[in-house]
C-alpha cells in the first residue's frame, strides 16, 4: 500500500492530546449547563406520585424564573427550607399573600368554599392542617402523594423563598420508558 503524499504520519502524543482537550472541552460544557442552565434531579421519596416516580431523574429550567415568579401548580425543585443542603421538588399550592388551609385533605385558598383541583393526586388526601398566611416572596409546597409527602405542612420553616427556588421542572429523562416533558 502506497501512503499518500500529503498525509501526516500517526503521531499518537497529538492523538491523546485531542481526546484530552475533547474531554476537557465536554466537562466544562456540562458544568456550565449544570451551573447555569438546568438542575439535574433525581427523585428520592414517592412524596411526587403518580406525577414523578421514585428513582426517576428529571431536568429543571434554570432560567424558568429569571423574570417572573412560579404559577400555582409549578413543579418546583428547591432547596429544603429546614436544611438548604438538600434538594426537594414539590408543586406550588400557595402564592404570596394568600391563606392556604386544608380541610379533610382538600385545599382552600382565601377562605374560599371551593377548593383546589388536586386531580393529580396520587390517592385521596385526608387530614386537615392550617390556615397558613404565605409571607411575600414565598411559597407553599405539597407533593402529589399527600399523604407520603413530607412538604410545607410540616416543616419548621414552613414556606420556600424566591431565592431557595432551583428551577422548574420541566423534563424526565430516566427511565427511558417515561422520557418525555413534564405536565
Amino acid at each position: 500500500m502506497k501512503k499518500k503524499e500529503n498525509e501526516e504520519p500517526f503521531d499518537l502524543k497529538k492523538e491523546i492530546l485531542s481526546y484530552v482537550f475533547m474531554l476537557v472541552g465536554v466537562v466544562i460544557t456540562v458544568l456550565v449547563l449544570n451551573e447555569f442552565f438546568i438542575v439535574n434531579a433525581r427523585i428520592p421519596s414517592a412524596s411526587m406520585e403518580n406525577t414523578i416516580m421514585t428513582g426517576e431523574q428529571i431536568f429543571g429550567n434554570r432560567l424558568a424564573y429569571t423574570f417572573g415568579m412560579p404559577d400555582r401548580f409549578d413543579i418546583i425543585i428547591f432547596r429544603y427550607p429546614d436544611d438548604e443542603t438538600d434538594l426537594y421538588i414539590k408543586r406550588v399550592i400557595g402564592m404570596p399573600g394568600e391563606t392556604v388551609e386544608i380541610r379533610d385533605g382538600k385545599v382552600y385558598i382565601d377562605g374560599s368554599e371551593t377548593p383546589l383541583d388536586d386531580s393529580f393526586c396520587a390517592e385521596t388526601p385526608t387530614g386537615s392542617y392550617g390556615p397558613f398566611y404565605v409571607p411575600d416572596g414565598h411559597f407553599f409546597v405539597m407533593g402529589d402523594n399527600r399523604n407520603h409527602s413530607n412538604d410545607s405542612r410540616f416543616w419548621v420553616n414552613k414556606y420556600v423563598s424566591t431565592d431557595q427556588i432551583l428551577g422548574k421542572a420541566f423534563f424526565r429523562y430516566w427511565p427511558v420508558t417515561r422520557m418525555g416533558k413534564l405536565e
